[in-house]
């Protein structure tokens, strides 16, 4: 990431760090409080996920929700692609998880628009030079003002000002009038509860209201988001507003639970009201069941990006710092898992400084730094670490000193 766009993403760093510290000051007794609940709920649902993954099946089902366990990503893209194939243009709310399988690149390889319909996500969408989001959510903080104004002077053709409203608008009208011509809506899903066979989501713009209305919804999920109730899942999208944006709640909280119906005549169950007709779950699996026999802890993150926030390394490298949307040492060490030692090592592996910050700055305590001192010395036996250091110790081996 060059100078510019490292500048802009250390100013929206810093706009989202004052208004965290605010919230933690203003709130310290209740907000503790939460995250001693919420660390007991993740826990809980990453040693029982076997019996959870059973549970939500069952309940998805018998809601009325078609459910698809995918083992890896090609299956999850396969799955995809029979619900979508004889369409033309889809609309996508955030998900790292869609980041996470590669599936905006997919779909263009098949043919298919894929619409992204958050305003951060879709000024990533249009920049040539982006090479995928900067935070999980806030996707284009490491874009000016002006630099968003100029790359949407050259998509639509027309001079923008950069102004935060004229930006908006332009951007808002084009996605308004490419989601009228999509059928299918993706998106994925914040926390998962099992035994309501409910999805929870979040957002402010009230985008996810308008894909998850179109005739299909389909709904891409890390089973690790699992948790037992809906008012587990609450809990833990209420701290990762917190910590992610310094708000206490998000503006929506959409819970899922069936296709749309209605049972007002006669309280005769008709399916297909205003909403969707088919809601599809895709329980997507790729190396967490790895993870879990491995190093559990990394499947503790509930998403706030906090971690990258105050990471040194990230502040200086960006998104090249991470895999695929799971950004700074949090989505190193979980790029091993979900896909192996080379990604991990690629993902930058040892650019890592083992500082700590990021377990200090994290709600849920996860010790990250451990992660990639652990996953560093499997990489160094695997045979994948920087040729330096190789050299370096072929000099201690055989001179008995690295100089």
């Amino acid at each position: 990431m060059d100078e510019i766009k490292l500048n802009a993403m250390r100013k929206s760093f810093s706009v989202l760090e004052d208004r965290k510290k605010k919230i933690l000051e203003d709130e310290k007794e209740r907000i503790n409080e939460l995250q001693e609940n919420v660390k007991k709920i993740r826990k809980y649902s990453i040693e029982n996920l076997d019996k959870l993954i059973e549970t939500a099946i069952k309940n998805f089902e018998n809601n009325g929700m078609e459910v698809i366990f995918a083992e890896d990503s090609k299956k999850a893209l396969d799955e995809i692609y029979k619900t979508v194939k004889d369409e033309s243009i889809v609309s996508k709310s955030k998900s790292n998880t869609a980041n996470e399988i590669g599936l905006s690149n997919f779909l263009k390889e098949k043919g298919i628009e894929l619409v992204e319909t958050d305003l951060g996500d879709r000024i990533v969408q249009l920049d040539s030079e982006s090479k995928g989001p900067s935070h999980p959510i806030g996707p284009a903080a490491h874009l000016s003002m002006e630099k968003i104004a100029e790359i949407a002077s050259r998509k639509f053709g027309v001079e923008v000002k950069p102004e935060p409203r004229a930006i908006l608008d332009i951007i808002k009208n084009d996605v308004e009038n490419r989601l009228s011509k999509c059928h299918v809506g993706i998106t994925g899903a914040n926390t998962v509860a099992a035994e309501d066979g409910s999805l929870i989501m979040v957002h402010n713009e009230g985008n996810i209201s308008l894909v998850s209305m179109k005739d299909t919804h389909i709904v891409i999920v890390g089973i690790d988001k699992l948790v037992r109730t809906i008012e587990e899942g609450i809990s833990v999208v209420k701290l990762e507003t917190i910590f992610a944006t310094g708000k206490k709640t998000p503006a929506y909280m959409n819970v899922i639970s069936s296709p749309s119906k209605t049972a007002d005549i006669e309280q005769i169950l008709l399916k297909d009201m205003y909403g969707a007709k088919r809601v599809i779950v895709i329980l997507l699996d790729n190396g967490r069941s790895k993870a879990l026999e491995e190093n559990e802890e990394c499947l503790l993150c509930i998403g706030c990006g906090s971690c990258i926030v105050s990471c040194p390394v990230y502040n200086v490298l960006g998104y090249e710092f991470g895999y695929r949307g799971y950004l700074g040492g949090r989505g190193i060490s979980f790029s091993r898992f979900i896909r192996d030692n080379q990604t991990c090592f690629e993902s930058g592996l040892f650019k890592c400084t083992e500082c700590g910050l990021c377990t200090v700055e994290c709600p849920l305590g996860i010790k990250t730094n451990k992660l990639i001192e652990k996953l560093r010395e499997e990489s160094v036996k695997s045979g994948v670490y920087p040729d330096k250091h190789g050299e370096t110790a072929r000099r201690i081996k055989n001179k008995g000193s690295p100089f």
